[in-house]
């Protein structure tokens, strides 16, 4: 923990926004559905670094992909479950802080290559119950880089198994891709049709 917090005190103030790409190309995810809840983890110190890394609390996507989440929510909400969202488009400033800090691709993309959160086309999400806003019993805490964050790990509470089976067949209908080492991320399956960005997230709608 004091090597993530001294490398994040290292990178921070030489970050610069200085990639392509507008920030019209982006759409906040409650623009396109106010029902979609919000638990930006970065913007807090409730992450894996222990620092809060973002300025703000923005979940911003290109809106094809915004859309694509507001479909597997109205399908969940038929069930009396909803989304929410820890993470979604992700400056590539930030992920090179990520990357110093765990540069292992099972769980950080090398931002040489660039991740799909930084092309606004990935989305870590998690289900709650609508009544009571509760997080449902998933394998693993957000950020657990542990066997426990697969979606192949098996020694588990039987409710835990069958709530990611639920995520991922709903996300999977809705024309997302799941990451196999973590439990949470999806893809866009049209991913590849966006640039990698580096708009700050202060300039997002």
């Amino acid at each position: 923990m004091q090597r993530a917090l001294l490398l994040l005190t290292i990178f921070l103030p030489a970050m610069s926004g200085l990639a392509g790409g507008s920030s019209n190309d982006l759409a906040a995810i409650t623009s396109v559905n106010s029902r979609i809840r919000l638990d930006i983890r970065y913007a807090t110190t409730n992450n894996f670094t222990g620092k809060q890394v973002y300025p703000c609390a923005k979940a911003c996507l290109h809106k094809s992909t915004a859309e694509k989440l507001s479909k597997a929510q109205k399908k969940l909400e038929t069930q009396g479950l909803g989304l929410k969202v820890y993470d979604a488009y992700r400056p590539l400033s930030f992920q090179k802080i990520f990357w110093n800090i765990m540069p292992d691709e099972r769980y950080v993309a090398d931002p040489k290559k660039g991740s799909r959160h930084n092309r606004g086309s990935a989305v870590d999400v998690t289900m709650i119950a609508i009544d009571s806003g509760k997080e449902l019993e998933m394998p693993s805490g957000y950020d657990d880089f542990t066997e426990r964050a697969s979606c192949a790990f098996t020694n588990l509470p039987p409710a835990a198994i069958s709530n990611r089976a639920l995520l991922r067949a709903v996300m999977t209908e809705c024309g997302f891709v799941p990451f196999e080492t973590e439990w949470w991320h999806f893809d866009d399956s049209g991913w590849t049709n966006y640039p990698v960005l580096d708009i700050p997230l202060e300039k997002l709608p």
